[in-house]
């Protein structure tokens, strides 16, 4: 490689350290998927509020990762409160069913959720909208709940989402209002007024609570303000209970990644690390393949040599004019390919044994006397013709080709 070339690796080289040390050094973006899983401290995640419940709730909780249909048919006689949270929940027919059976029986259904499944909105007598912000990511809302006791002094805010469910339609002599809020950037820029997004309603001895903000429970929310006071309101609905259910399964994000990539991608020094082998190794074979790769050697593949060796074999026969040897070579290849695809134990020379044979290989009883009889007569002859090794080829030819 001449001067000129080596500058130009060099500067390639230099070029590259350069912009992934800038890539290293860059700030990593804020995931703001919204995943609702216990484990995980991203701003969507809730980590901090299952960090928080079990000390307002001590020796309470129970999380629960498998679906609740299934939980509930494993434990009937357990009671307390069903807790679900996600950005959208839709029970199973069945599993609904199973839900609000359970509730019937004086237990607490809550359910925060951006929509729930049209059945459990009929059941309950209940009607969703929702209130678009615009093209503005930054909506403004802000919430409050019903209730006097459980006021909060400074104003609770939300200011991410585009849209906000609420309650657009309640049963009022079934329904107790919760949670209301209002959303102060809207299409037309003007104030709105405040909307139901929380409802309590009793069923059977039990109660559903329905929420149409889960926000509440996600890290973002809890870490803004006195935004917790808002959450802890919210879940002194679960009072009085004597286990409190907290639902792992249905979440918008895994709990746990079963591959080994993700650990590299998601630390920053591994990915790193990762991708320089990646380009090492490139730049290996770019360079070094060239300088040393050899031809690969034409191995020619072995060739078949039965079909020779069947023939010289037949030619010593041939040559020795031994036909009696050759028939007799070809009628126990024929029987023993009657044992292996007709499955037959014994072979005899009796009608029984014809009559069986002719329903199997779907031949006439004639044409499978006529063979094997033909077949016994040169069994018992010493010597054989041509003539007659070419009779018997013909018919167990014959009955090999009428059998197909």
């Amino acid at each position: 490689m001449d001067k000129k070339g080596t500058i130009y690796i060099v500067i390639a080289v230099i070029s590259l350290g350069a912009l992934m040390l800038l890539q290293y050094n860059k700030t990593k973006e804020i995931n703001w998927f919204e995943s609702y899983v216990p484990s995980h401290k991203i701003p969507y995640g809730t980590y901090i509020f299952n960090q928080i419940i079990p000390k307002l709730f001590d020796g309470q909780i129970e999380h629960i990762t498998i679906p609740p249909f299934e939980f509930l048919q494993n434990n009937k006689d357990i009671s307390g409160t069903y807790f679900f949270v996600n950005n959208q929940i839709a029970f199973e027919k069945t599993e609904l069913e199973s839900l609000l059976e359970w509730t019937s029986k004086g237990n607490i259904l809550f359910i925060a959720s951006k929509g729930f499944e049209k059945k459990l909105l009929d059941t309950l007598n209940l009607k969703t909208g929702n209130l678009y912000g615009g093209f503005d990511v930054s909506q403004l809302q802000n919430h409050e709940l019903v209730n006097p006791n459980l006021r909060i002094q400074d104003s609770i805010t939300f200011d991410r989402g585009t849209y906000s469910p609420y309650f657009n339609e309640i049963d009022t002599l079934q329904t107790v209002v919760v949670g209301k809020f209002k959303v102060e950037k809207s299409e037309n820029n003007e104030l709105k007024d405040l909307n139901i997004n929380i409802i309590k309603q009793k069923f059977g001895e039990g109660e559903i609570v329905l929420s149409t903000f889960p926000e509440a429970f996600t890290n973002y929310f809890l870490l803004n303000g006195n935004n917790k006071d808002y959450t802890t309101g919210l879940i002194s609905y679960f009072e009085g209970s004597p286990t409190i259910y907290i639902d792992n399964h249905y979440k918008s994000g895994k709990s746990f990644y079963t591959s080994p990539m993700y650990i590299f991608l998601n630390t920053k020094e591994l990915k790193w690390a990762y991708y320089t082998a990646l380009i090492g190794i490139l730049i290996y074979i770019v360079f070094e393949g060239k300088r040393k790769q050899r031809a690969v050697p034409v191995v020619i593949p072995l060739k078949n040599q039965t079909l020779a060796f069947t023939r010289t074999i037949s030619d010593m026969y041939f040559e020795k004019s031994d036909q009696k040897a050759i028939s007799e070579h070809k009628i126990n290849y024929f029987l023993d390919q009657l044992r292996s695809n007709f499955f037959i134990s014994a072979i005899t020379f009796d009608d029984t044994f014809y009559t069986s044979l002719a329903g199997k290989s779907g031949q006439s009883f004639e044409s499978v006397k006529k063979l094997f009889t033909y077949i016994k007569h040169l069994k018992n002859r010493s010597q054989i013709t041509d003539t007659e090794l070419i009779e018997l080829n013909t018919l167990i030819q014959k009955f090999k080709a009428d059998g197909k």
